[in-house]
């Protein structure tokens, strides 16, 4: 009984996050009077005030993200237009990725480097996984079960590893960066509250991803172990 309310803890853990961050987005998705400019012009804004004139700020239907490969911030079109309190705190936020990138900071520089591993790691592991059961019958030997745990570390091992190293990352770029420009004069006194919440359930997505990603981990070590 304890096992299975352990389970759903963790469940509840990794699911209510994705809809707690839709509502305070959508709560703050509404137009604001003191905003001069949009999400994308904030964004232009601020990385042209550090010196960053050559990251550019683009429209995507992919989600909002800095891509450091591209040394770009784009942000959807409701962010990227809009004149919302979300739309500003996200536009921060990820000028806050742009900022960790110009500044070489360690983790930032591990995380872009590990997302990159992980492409090939998840090739190999995935081929590992695939070729594992005609290694058994083949051979016959216990090496078959090596190459499963194997291709399951590669897979979701480094999976794991990335959600691990992403937790700091982001919460440096909300509440190291973008928290204290956006206090320094670009929201009221009354929106900062708002926008620490709008930080913190973007946040908590992350976390959830990482819960979600040892839950799989996990599973998978247990089905090999048998």
């Amino acid at each position: 009984m304890a096992y299975i309310i352990l389970i759903a803890i963790l469940l509840l853990m990794v699911f209510l996050p994705g809809y707690w961050v839709r509502h305070v987005l959508s709560k703050y998705a509404q137009q604001e009077e003191n905003f001069p400019g949009t999400g994308g012009e904030l964004a232009r804004h601020l990385l042209n005030r550090f010196g960053l004139n050559h990251v550019r700020v683009e429209p995507t239907s992919l989600g909002d993200h800095y891509d450091p490969d591209d040394q770009c911030i784009r942000l959807t079109q409701d962010k990227f237009d809009g004149k919302t309190l979300t739309a500003i705190t996200v536009a921060t936020h990820e000028c806050g990725h742009a900022l960790q990138h110009a500044a070489s900071e360690p983790l930032f520089l591990l995380r872009s480097r590990l997302a990159r591993w992980t492409v090939w790691a998840n090739r190999l592991g995935s081929f590992l996984l695939f070729a594992a059961p005609f290694v058994a019958l083949l051979t016959r030997t216990p090496s078959a079960a090596l190459l499963n745990i194997l291709g399951a570390v590669l897979v979701m091992g480094f999976s794991l590893l990335v959600q691990m190293v992403t937790l700091p990352v982001e919460y440096d770029a909300s509440f190291n960066k973008a928290l204290p420009l956006l206090k320094a004069g670009y929201l009221g006194g009354h929106q900062v509250p708002a926008a620490r919440k709008i930080l913190r359930a973007a946040a908590w997505t992350y976390v959830a991803g990482s819960l979600a990603t040892l839950l799989n981990f996990w599973r998978w070590i247990a089905v090999l172990r048998r």
